[in-house]
């Protein structure tokens, strides 16, 4: 069980450390969360995106609470300070799991439908959990929608031999890797601030605080095993769990908010989306790169606060 809600949570509304932190047993597994806002007000949940925790909203909770909506955060199984699993068969870590932890989430924490908003790998998670689990996601903000499906063509279905030679194929070089090793490496060296600065078209913004946000989960003894698990799983996902897929399939409202300087993930993969949901709302965001919510706060928390109040009624 959960821990009682605050109705008035006592804590910042910014800073990596907003809102009232909880912890929550799912399967095994210790899930980190943070609320911030009256339970009594419609719900809304943040999803991270790679790399990231619930501490990456630093800049958008208090805004959302202020116009009404009670907020949620969570650190999707692998990240931030929750449970790093490592790979197991028959249970891959991929967004299929992670949309089972927030249908889980929402019916045993936030325990009422509730709106979506993902940055990158958490919109394709909130994306995931509105086609599986429809009755508890009233919509959903993508930040943007990143999937390398977009620009493949549609493929045929793999054989089963060619689906285990794939499977033992990306197992064994995913294990050859030596991430115990690598990854403190990365994280203790100039290539986290170049990771960082890649993701943002505003320099200034890769701040102490965010490489904390970043490296304190990396450096977790656990944090090797877990990478290695999600790469197995997203790599050797089913077709079905592809944002192509999905995007035909969801019925609920959906928004689109893509930098226009995104170096990682380039704007023209925007332009797939609408050929797979030809009702979503595309948005471009003039000047800013992979992270919106954290790099411009204030443009990207009025485009989805006015989306909301045209698609959605609060209360």
């Amino acid at each position: 069980m959960s821990p009682p809600l605050p109705s008035q949570p006592q804590t910042a509304a910014t800073g990596a450390h907003w809102g009232e932190p909880g912890l929550w047993h799912w399967e095994g597994h210790s899930i980190h969360w943070r609320v911030l806002g009256s339970s009594d007000a419609p719900a809304l949940v943040l999803l991270h995106g790679f790399g990231a925790a619930s501490g990456h909203w630093r800049h958008n909770a208090g805004a959302l609470v202020e116009a009404g909506w009670c907020v949620y955060a969570i650190d999707l199984l692998g990240f931030g300070a929750s449970s790093q699993p490592g790979h197991q068969r028959h249970r891959p870590l991929d967004n299929r799991l992670w949309a089972r932890q927030l249908e889980a989430f929402l019916q045993q924490v936030v325990q009422t439908p509730a709106v979506l908003i993902g940055n990158s790998l958490g919109a394709l998670v909130g994306l995931s959990c509105a086609v599986f689990s429809p009755q508890w996601v009233r919509a959903v903000v993508a930040a943007p929608l990143p999937d390398p499906t977009l620009l493949l063509p549609v493929q045929r279905r793999r054989g089963r031999w060619e689906r285990r030679l794939q499977r033992a194929v990306v197992t064994m070089l995913c294990r050859l890797l030596p991430l115990e090793l690598l990854l403190p490496l990365i994280v203790r060296s100039p290539l986290l601030d170049l990771g960082l600065r890649s993701a943002y078209s505003d320099q200034s913004m890769v701040d102490r605080e965010l490489r904390r946000l970043v490296a304190i989960p990396a450096l977790r003894p656990t944090a090797a095993r877990a990478l290695r698990a999600m790469s197995i799983g997203m790599t050797l996902r089913p077709r079905q769990a592809t944002a192509a897929c999905l995007l035909r399939r969801m019925q609920q409202p959906l928004l689109v908010l893509w930098g226009s300087q995104d170096r990682l993930v380039p704007i023209e993969v925007s332009q797939q989306l609408r050929q797979h949901k030809q009702d979503l709302e595309l948005q471009h965001l003039p000047g800013v790169g992979h992270c919106p919510q954290d790099e411009h706060p204030e443009l990207f928390n009025t485009a989805v606060l006015r989306w909301l109040a045209r698609n959605l009624v609060v209360g």
